[in-house]
């Protein structure tokens, strides 16, 4: 069992630097507006599910 301990706030227990396609994504307006429509439709399949 490794029993090793992370001392806190060193550059090891910070969360991961996103890659540049992660960047790209999150910031292509065109990929936005695409999720926006597919998350609202899901949603609301849900919700017209549910009161039916």
């Amino acid at each position: 069992m490794n029993n090793k301990n992370t001392i806190p706030y060193s550059l090891e227990s910070f969360a991961t630097v996103p890659t540049g396609w992660t960047k790209f994504w999150r910031t292509c307006i065109l990929y936005q507006i695409v999720r926006f429509f597919v998350i609202g439709l899901k949603v609301m399949r849900i919700v017209v599910g549910g009161h039916s």
